[in-house]
């Protein structure tokens, strides 16, 4: 799973998943670490978007309210949607 520095709990959790290296004011990144965070980035970059031109249909960029068991119904309805744009270009 390639997350971002967000995710930081993941680890602790014992969940196996990329993270960027984080830097701190008294421990800047390294080169090695950069170069890492540069490739975990261009491999996010594609996924990253995917979501923003998902976050178009507002049951997605905003907090879900309806009910749960139609929820994958509508997610996959979207993501035909996406698909078909897709197709188009």
């Amino acid at each position: 799973m390639i997350v971002d520095k967000g995710y930081q709990g993941l680890k602790a959790m014992g969940i196996k998943c990329l993270i960027p290296f984080k830097a701190t004011k008294k421990a800047p990144l390294v080169l090695v670490q950069k170069q890492i965070n540069r490739e975990i980035g261009k491999r996010r970059i594609r996924i990253e978007h995917v979501n923003g031109k998902l976050k178009v249909f507002k049951i997605l960029a905003e907090r879900y309210r309806n009910r749960r068991r139609r929820m994958g119904l509508r997610l996959n309805l979207i993501a035909a949607i996406y698909n078909m744009e897709l197709v188009k270009k």
